[in-house]
């Protein structure tokens, strides 16, 4: 893994963007799909067929759609409801063929069945919901058809953001596709936010995730009410800084390559209330469901119990998209839960309180809400919470949490700053000048950190890789 992760970053990423920058504006799309396939197919040569059948099978809806909506619009609908059963029907085999199968075998019946043992193919969550929306957004009349097969395709397969987001829709990119500017300002923009990126995952998110791997080993016994919040904090920390790390880093690379990707992230941690974390976190998958789920089911517009039903299926929803696991679907229905308490009368009572108030209020909410997300084993997970609530811990705080706090307080100082947009706003007051010399000194300063590291440490997750 590390060898893979240097030899990505300091050769291939480079000769990738050398020859992408030397060849002639008509080939890049087509030395950039190569690039995409040869990424993706590296990983998992067999899955690179599954991603070619859904280019293949949504770009030819896209185009049979656009072909008959004026003429015979009730067989463009048939065209897209299809599209969208066999895009979920190959999204549901790979991910949950499994949790299907042990479900049904503890019914005496269906005894003998076995799961399949499927690999997840990396990324399907992220390329299946981008390919999808493309054939409903030419129903909605959103846009127009792509003409090309090359252009489509190397819009689907963009090796950025392919295996971990953001979901990226073809109407934020389409003229990028024809035409994109690329010149040194924006290369060296795109190198800025690549490295804060890579920094964020590699220092930050992968300091803090050695200890949560640390307390998630340990039996509960051994675990303190300090031990389970200190650890919890840590996946807070973690998932953050892994995931809006790469996200930066996808960004980053997009602008190199002449595309605006959307952000992802916009300091979910300094959030009043769920309903505004929501929309600070993970900002192009709730947007996603909110345009093609929550909205034609009727969103707000059907009345309070519609809505309410509305919200519960998308967070159902959200849940079981992040993988086959039952605390998967729990962590949605608490999210469905939450929002309906602020959406009935708790967001009216929020705004009438101080905000530290609303700030501890939230990050309490969305630590629990982490913890759910993470332990797949329900037993530990309510035994976890029962640990961090007093209910089963034998004591509050332990000598492990004092070495811990202690060995870690540093990283954990630097992680809240993160979090915040205080590093943003100090870089704004900076003079014009000084920033100009000082900010390729602070990229070169977080490269060679993050190079050390890589050399260093065989730790190097992606987390969001397996959804």
């Amino acid at each position: 893994m590390v060898f893979s992760s240097i030899t990505f970053i300091y050769l291939y990423l480079p000769i990738t963007l050398i020859v992408y920058y030397l060849t002639p504006t008509r080939y890049r799309n087509f030395w950039l799909l190569l690039v995409n396939l040869v990424f993706y197919g590296y990983g998992e040569p067999v899955y690179l067929i599954l991603m070619l059948a859904s280019i293949v099978l949504n770009y030819f809806s896209g185009y049979m759609i656009e072909k008959l909506i004026h003429s015979r619009r009730r067989l463009a609908k048939c065209i897209l409801v299809a599209n969208t059963l066999i895009n979920l029907a190959l999204l549901i085999f790979f991910k949950y063929i499994d949790f299907f199968i042990r479900g049904l075998a503890h019914i005496s019946l269906f005894s003998r069945l076995r799961p399949i043992g499927l690999a997840l193919p990396i990324g399907i969550s992220f390329y299946t919901f981008q390919a999808m929306s493309y054939p409903v957004d030419i129903y909605w009349g959103k846009t127009k058809g792509e003409k090309s097969f090359l252009r489509f395709s190397t819009y689907v397969s963009l090796f950025p953001q392919l295996i971990a987001g953001p979901i990226v829709r073809y109407t934020e990119v389409a003229d990028s596709l024809v035409h994109r500017e690329i010149g040194v300002h924006r290369i060296a923009k795109g190198v800025r936010r690549f490295t804060i990126g890579l920094a964020k995952k590699i220092l930050l998110a992968n300091n803090i995730g050695q200890l949560w791997n640390v307390y998630n080993a340990m039996p509960m016994a051994q675990l303190s009410v300090t031990d389970a919040w200190l650890s919890a904090l840590a996946f807070t920390f973690q998932i953050y800084f892994d995931f809006s790390g790469y996200s930066d880093m996808a960004i980053g690379l997009g602008e190199m390559l002449g595309f605006t990707f959307p952000e992802n992230f916009n300091y979910p941690y300094t959030s009043k209330s769920i309903t505004e974390f929501w929309r600070k976190w993970h900002i192009t998958l709730s947007s996603w469901f909110r345009d093609y789920v929550y909205i034609p089911l009727g969103g707000n517009r059907r009345g309070k119990k519609r809505n309410l039903l509305n919200i519960w299926i998308v967070w159902a929803l959200t849940g079981l998209w992040h993988g086959a696991s039952v605390n998967f679907l729990l962590w949605g229905i608490y999210y469905g839960i939450l929002l309906t308490f602020e959406k009935l009368f708790l967001y009216k009572w929020l705004e009438r309180c101080p905000t530290i108030v609303q700030h501890f209020y939230t990050m309490l909410l969305v630590v629990m809400g982490w913890v759910i997300f993470s332990i797949t084993d329900l037993h530990r997970l309510l035994g976890y919470l029962g640990v961090m609530f007093f209910v089963h811990a034998d004591q509050v705080i332990s000598a492990q949490a004092l070495y811990y706090l202690r060995d870690y307080g540093v990283v954990l100082i630097i992680l809240i700053i993160g979090c915040s947009p205080f590093v943003r706003e100090f870089h704004r007051k900076w003079n014009p000048v000084f920033k100009q010399v000082m900010a390729p000194v602070m990229i070169g300063i977080l490269l060679l950190l993050c190079t050390a590291y890589l050399v260093d440490s065989t730790y190097n997750p992606f987390l969001y890789f397996r959804f």
